[in-house]
């Protein structure tokens, strides 16, 4: 069955509901970063770790979050440069 191809209108409409997702998933990555920073707060409270220990658990925690929010990027413009191409 032939499909036909997309049209201007239908290919935005996909871009927005691409930001969309993107942004739901940034939500999540930033979800996941504040109960890390928590635990490390609480592990903090019940001087299982050092300060310092906190410190470097935050700033590690803060690199893994900027990386994967990078990465979220990288992929939202990848598929928004494939959606919007007309081949």
């Amino acid at each position: 069955m032939p499909i036909p191809p997309l049209t201007e209108e239908r290919r935005k409409e996909l871009v927005k509901r691409l930001h969309g997702v993107a942004e739901h998933h940034r939500v999540a990555v930033r979800n996941i970063r504040r109960d890390g920073n928590e635990a490390v707060k609480k592990l903090l409270k019940d001087k299982k770790i050092t300060e310092d220990d906190e410190k470097k658990a935050h700033d590690e925690i803060q690199k893994l979050t900027d990386a994967y929010m990078e990465k979220i990027d990288l992929a939202a413009k990848s598929k928004e440069k494939e959606i919007l191409e007309i081949r």
